[in-house]
């Protein structure tokens, strides 16, 4: 059922208080002086239309966008201009939450015009695994061939669920990924799955970097483990300025979680109940702080109410005022936007929900920073899908 944006406000501001420890007299305070102009209006406009799915955004130093769509497509829109780049997506598995996920633009494009992507893979009808893939897009964009596999092996359920799948490069470069358990009970808490994680790799050769948090472990997957113990991580960003990682992760019914990461900590999702339980039982506390007292509690959660949280981004530059520095979630079944207010050491202390967002674009799906500083932001309804562009209003 569809939230009002009063009634979901409600809910998002007593679950601030709630997760930042604060009163609500606290706050409720008035905002600190700042020289920045109040920014209390967006204004939203369409790129374009015609995807399907879009499921992740990435930019071009020439200024074209490429964006990604689930059933195995991929676009670059230039302007307003939207067109189809031949790829062999033959191998991607479309079912369910899987396809064609997750993008970044490589550190080098302008000299080696790749890109990598994450998506879900098969032999014939028979799904293999979810991998990540370098591409090379041709000079004129019309075409893009497949370079190599970055990274297979992470594991995937036939039927598409929980694939995850979101690839972001860290202020030091290394590729972030964080991936979704795939609905299997082991794999959250089990260091040698690539499930239930966030990952960290060398995006030139797939390999775990040496200052991993598992580096010592004798398995190469859990080498490139950064933190573990997320049921389906969809959203990875990187604070400007702080090399802070925030995650955007799915609950079951309940508890969506906004996450800062913290190498090699365990954020508590358990289906498996300490190997006891065979059956994916979502019964268990999205961190369990029972079970594994260690467990990284979450920055803000939904609570009794579920938005299915997608992407995450900061919103950067001074055209920002006021909003400079908040982070922005998309939603899928809130259908909207959040903005997220945070202290230096990450603690949320305001969620606003911008109304010029809700339930007025349908389910939205990506949200990546341009170099404009604008937010681009896709929908995700399946059927003439947008590209929006979100600056500050008048």
């Amino acid at each position: 059922m569809r939230t009002t944006a009063a009634a979901s406000f409600a809910s998002l501001f007593l679950l601030v208080t709630a997760c930042s420890g604060e009163s609500s007299e606290t706050v409720q305070s008035a905002p600190p002086v700042t020289s920045k102009p109040a920014v209390t209006t967006l204004k939203v406009e369409q790129v374009t239309a015609g995807l399907e799915h879009g499921w992740d955004v990435g930019f071009l130093p020439d200024g074209k966008i490429l964006v990604t769509q689930r059933p195995g497509k991929l676009a670059l829109v230039d302007g307003g201009t939207k067109r189809d780049v031949a790829a062999d997506f033959s191998d991607v598995l479309v079912r369910g939450e899987g396809g064609l996920m997750g993008m970044v633009i490589s550190k080098d494009f302008a000299t080696s015009r790749e890109f990598i992507t994450c998506q879900t893979h098969k032999e014939g009808d028979n799904a293999v695994d979810i991998r990540l893939v370098t591409w090379r897009l041709s000079d004129d964009g019309a075409s893009a061939t497949k370079v190599k596999d970055l990274l297979t092996g992470l594991p995937v359920n036939p039927s598409g669920r929980h694939s995850g799948c979101r690839p972001t490069f860290g202020a030091d470069g290394a590729l972030l990924v964080g991936t979704g358990d795939t609905a299997r009970p082991q794999h959250p808490q089990d260091r040698t799955s690539l499930g239930g994680k966030v990952l960290r790799v060398d995006a030139k050769t797939g390999n775990p970097l040496p200052d991993n948090p598992f580096i010592s472990s004798a398995n190469p997957n859990e080498q490139r483990v950064f933190t573990y113990g997320h049921r389906n991580v969809q959203g990875v960003t990187v604070r400007p300025g702080t090399g802070q990682v925030f995650t955007a992760e799915h609950g079951p019914t309940i508890d969506d979680e906004v996450n800062m990461e913290r190498a090699g900590a365990n954020y508590g999702w358990d289906p498996s109940k300490g190997g006891t339980e065979t059956s994916y039982d979502e019964g268990v506390p999205m961190t369990d702080k029972q079970r594994f007292p260690d467990a990284v509690s979450p920055l803000w959660t939904t609570g009794e109410i579920t938005e299915a949280i997608c992407g995450a981004e900061f919103l950067t530059g001074s055209q920002w005022g006021t909003l400079e520095g908040s982070l922005a979630v998309t939603a899928l079944k809130g259908q909207k936007l959040l903005l997220f207010r945070l202290d230096e050491t990450g603690k949320v202390t305001e969620v606003t929900l911008p109304p010029e967002f809700d339930d007025k674009f349908g389910r939205l799906r990506a949200v990546r920073s341009g170099p404009d500083g604008a937010l681009y932001i896709t929908t995700s309804e399946g059927k003439d899908d947008k590209l929006l562009r979100v600056t500050p209003g008048a």
